[in-house]
């Protein structure tokens, strides 16, 4: 199992599968535990075995919505981790989760024993697609869509309310949204 989530990021050896199962392990979080609070330097990446796990930054009146994360997903603080900062938000388990665990110390282990291991590097790069939420360009419907198409397990696994935090609406407007998709996907 732990060999299938590396080849995730590409294609290793087996002798590499067997030092990456080495040196991740298996975290049990409870609802609502965190493994990064804010103010905190993120030193790990994880992978969601089971459950959900979130990202959000408190405001004066509601959560800030910033990742949403299930099953087969990997997670991380990213400008706290490749910055080494304090992070500026906080990493919870919205459900009881399994998580696999990877650390820096042995992200710089790996590396060093094979430089395959450098396509760990894939796992930097999913918080770049989430930036297409930040451009004020698509609409909330495109905003939707692209969850719907891409991550549509997110909608059973967070409520509505997590779902507009995080694509940046109101929840008035993802309800008239999700029906307007819903409209266009069955006309098709």
């Amino acid at each position: 199992m732990i060999s299938e989530i590396l080849h995730t990021t590409g294609n290793y050896e087996d002798w590499e599968a067997s030092l990456f199962q080495k040196v991740t392990r298996i975290l049990n979080l409870e609802k609502g535990e965190t493994v990064l609070n804010e103010g905190q330097v993120a030193r790990s990446l994880y992978y969601i075995l089971q459950g959900a796990v979130y990202q959000f930054r408190s405001g004066d009146d509601a959560l800030q919505i910033i990742d949403l994360h299930t099953h087969g997903n990997w997670f991380f603080n990213y400008s706290s981790f490749v910055n080494q900062e304090p992070s500026q938000l906080t990493i919870a388990a919205y459900t009881d989760s399994t998580v696999l665990e990877l650390d820096i110390e042995a992200v710089h282990y790996l590396i060093g024993r094979s430089n395959l291991f450098l396509q760990l590097n894939k796992i930097m790069m999913a918080p770049v697609a989430r930036l297409n939420f930040f451009d004020d360009s698509l609409t909330p419907l495109e905003k939707y869509t692209f969850v719907m198409e891409r991550a549509s397990g997110l909608v059973q696994a967070f409520p509505l309310k997590f779902i507009a935090s995080y694509l940046k609406i109101a929840p008035e407007t993802l309800s008239r949204v999700r029906l307007q998709w819903a409209r266009g996907t069955n006309a098709s």
